[in-house]
């Protein structure tokens, strides 16, 4: 009877006060431009929670005025946003390093969390959940103006999916916005080898400490892992930099970003045992992390260690960064049959280890301005690699916002990293709706429609495409003049505002960019940017022209350094289309003339046409665009002028692109005959440039000599047939490419 007493008398105080059974009421936080809210820290709040709290109070008084104090109190009082700090669960859920609780009932607000950097995420989500303020990009912000702030009542808790969250984004303020982590905690990250043993210092002295590749030690390849000389290098040379980089956490010993393992006779026999090359790589990378026991030492599985090993299991303390850069981006790796073995790797390392770090790659990094329709499979790519136990994600785009739909890619990518079930298509229109204004639905139809074209076509999509590989696709004449159409009615829409209009032609150049690769693909077609004069001269189309200069203008002036990851600025393309449309108007003699090949073209590149060579077409900076090529043979092409004619000058170029197997001729040399059986030599040409050198690189050729007479011209260019010794395709065949041959 009295403990039945005692229950009535708390369930009455209980209701009059109104603590029980009452449903929580709304929060008036601000009212007509004043607030009587505080904000209340805990004692010695760490500078992560001041700055937070900071950021929330200045937020609150942008949108509607109020200045809040700030106050120091663990217990909340009416009228306050508590921030809390707890090492226990909250509602029976661990939040983790980065999850929060977020409790807004009766003119309270409380944001609890475990750590410093939960509270900060805390307030962000406050921000944008709670406030409507959005961060669509660095320099555009969204915050929303209003004299009264009510708050619905609220009990939440968010924990992310993924417990590290990269994109390879480097704005700090955006970073934090999007509750993104960085790269603060390692003291290396990836592609390693080279920082810690040096070519430069050890080849010439130590080769051994080298990958082996067919019986040739090489430079720039990989390290000898079963050399116990490199083991000890690699460990001195990690505890120097730990000493430089006391609380660094992570360090990466991974390999370079080129192929060419060892192949010396200890680590192949490793690697036999174990099934994959990953094998002799884990075992080096355990014997290293036992001597850093308190540090977490990654490595790559990448390329060709992406296979896990049969044998050896990973350490405690390393970690595997799982690589994903072979697999389709058309369609979720899920549904790729392509992407079979990729889904293998993944569950053969789930096997041997948890701490996998998955390298996810988002963008076109050979063309990277450029369509890239892929923001359809990111979320169920996401969604996978939670699935199966992933919890630490890299999503690499490129460290610019100046990739097709740069802000919208990357805004979309850090929503899903936190949670990967989100709406989609909620995330997708607030933003284009936010960015973009008045255009936005017909941006939203050119997304759409494009992508649907792509999965209609059943083509893939590669993080190293180019725009012509879709040209009968989703790039294809009449859906590229759809999309323009999208583009024109989106420039209408937002014409009177300067701003806008900006962004939604700087989201246009991929587009013209593809016209522009596609252009000087197609040449004289409808589609091409060349037209014929009535004698029969090609001639630059003058839309074409406006349509280069039009993008060149664009990307400087928004700033866009490369249109490949590894170079090329809008000022050398411009340079090179302009080249390109110049030398493919010049007449010369041989223009359109027969061509015999003593030995055929590689079908790869241009059909392996021997008509490549006098269509007029010079070649492109880049092996795939009007070029004939030769592998592991010489080239020796007969020209038919059709008749004897005075002759004094030829020319032509050839190709160097080491990093693709392509080397200079070792030697070119030019014949004239009358009647194509005799042929007298008018010029030899030895290499001119040293096949070491990197990049890619056009090399024009001439002979000028004494007026003759001749109906044949031959020219026969002399390939290396292997890869050098030094080059990591050692003993593999060497290419050779040759560009229009011209005669006058």
């Amino acid at each position: 009877m009295i403990i039945l007493r005692s229950i009535y008398l708390v369930i009455t105080l209980l209701l009059a006060t109104g603590n029980c059974f009452a449903a929580p009421r709304s929060t008036t936080l601000v009212q007509d431009g004043t607030s009587q809210f505080q904000i209340l820290l805990p004692e010695h709040a760490t500078p992560i929670v001041t700055a937070a709290a900071e950021t929330l109070r200045i937020y609150i008084d942008r949108i509607s005025g109020p200045k809040l104090p700030v106050s120091v109190g663990s217990i909340p009082l009416a009228n306050s946003i508590s921030f809390q700090i707890t090492d226990k669960p909250v509602k029976g859920k661990n939040l983790s390093l980065d999850g929060f609780h977020t409790r807004i009932s009766n003119n309270q607000i409380i944001l609890t969390a475990n750590t410093d950097h939960g509270l900060h995420n805390a307030v962000y989500s406050f921000l944008e959940n709670q406030l409507g303020c959005r961060k669509y990009s660095p320099s555009v912000s969204v915050i929303p103006h209003q004299s009264t702030i009510v708050l619905p009542a609220l009990d939440e808790i968010q924990i992310p999916t993924f417990s590290f969250r990269l994109q390879d984004f480097k704005d700090a303020q955006y970073n934090a916005w999007h509750k993104l982590n960085s790269l603060e905690d390692w003291g290396l990250f990836v592609h390693t080898f080279q920082t810690l043993v040096p070519p430069q210092k050890y080849f010439a002295n130590h080769p051994e400490y080298f990958s082996e590749n067919n019986g040739v030690r090489i430079a720039d390849g990989q390290l000898c892992l079963s050399n116990s000389e490199v083991v000890r290098i690699v460990i001195e040379e990690l505890r120097k930099r730990m000493l430089e980089k006391p609380n660094a956490k992570f360090w990466s010993v991974s390999q370079n970003d080129t192929y060419v393992p060892c192949t010396c006779s200890e680590c192949r026999k490793v690697d036999d045992a174990e099934g994959s090359q990953s094998g002799s790589l884990l075992r080096f990378v355990n014997r290293v992390a036992a001597e850093f026991p308190d540090k977490t030492i990654s490595t790559l599985a990448y390329q060709y260690s992406r296979s896990a090993p049969r044998l050896t299991k990973p350490a405690p303390n390393v970690n595997i960064m799982l690589c994903s850069i072979e697999c389709d981006r058309s369609r979720p790796i899920a549904d790729s049959p392509s992407d079979a073995s990729f889904i293998k790797d993944l569950q053969d390392w789930s096997k041997l280890t948890k701490n996998i770090f998955l390298w996810d790659y988002v963008i076109q990094f050979r063309n990277m301005v450029s369509p890239f329709p892929n923001l359809h499979v990111i979320q169920p790519n996401l969604q996978y690699f939670a699935k199966n136990g992933i919890n630490t994600v890299f999503e690499q785009g490129i460290s610019e916002m100046h990739g097709e739909f740069a802000e919208l890619r990357t805004y979309l990518i850090a929503k899903l990293l936190w949670n990967p079930e989100l709406d989609r298509n909620t995330l997708v229109n607030d933003f284009l709706q936010g960015y973009y204004g008045s255009a936005a639905p017909y941006l939203r139809q050119y997304i759409d429609t494009m992508q649907v074209a792509l999965v209609k076509s059943g083509d893939g999509l590669s993080c190293f495409g180019y725009p012509f590989y879709a040209a009968k696709s989703y790039l294809s004449g009449d859906r590229v003049e759809q999309y323009n159409r999208y583009f024109d009615q989106a420039e209408i829409a937002v014409a009177g505002n300067p701003e806008i209009l900006e962004r939604v032609r700087t989201a246009r150049l991929p587009l013209q960019y593809a016209q522009l690769e596609l252009g000087k693909l197609f040449a004289d077609n409808n589609r091409g940017c060349f037209t014929r004069t009535k004698s029969g001269l090609r001639t630059a189309r003058p839309e074409f022209t406006t349509l280069l200069d039009t993008f060149y203008v664009r990307c400087k002036r928004v700033g866009i350094s490369k249109l490949w990851e590894h170079g090329v600025p809008p000022e050398e393309y411009f340079s090179s289309c302009s080249r390109f449309l110049q030398g493919s108007t010049e007449p010369h003699q041989a223009l359109e003339h027969s061509v015999n090949l003593t030995i055929p073209a590689s079908p790869k590149y241009h059909e392996g046409q021997a008509e490549a060579l006098t269509d007029g077409l010079i070649g492109w900076d880049d092996y795939h665009m009007h070029w004939l090529g030769f592998e592991g043979e010489d080239m020796q092409a007969t020209i038919d002028l059709g008749a004897i004619k005075p002759v004094t000058y030829i020319e032509t170029a050839f190709l160097q692109d080491n990093a693709s197997w392509i080397f200079r001729p070792e030697s070119v040399e030019f014949f004239a005959s009358d009647d194509g059986k005799a042929f007298r030599s008018v010029g030899c040409l030895s290499a001119s440039i040293d096949s070491h050198q990197e990049g890619t690189l056009r090399i024009p050729l001439s002979v000028r000599f004494f007026p003759i007479s001749a109906r044949y011209i031959q020219v026969k260019a002399v390939n290396m047939k292997q890869c050098p010794p030094w080059h990591k395709g050692a003993g593999g065949k060497a290419w050779i490419f040759c560009d229009e041959i011209k005669v006058f």
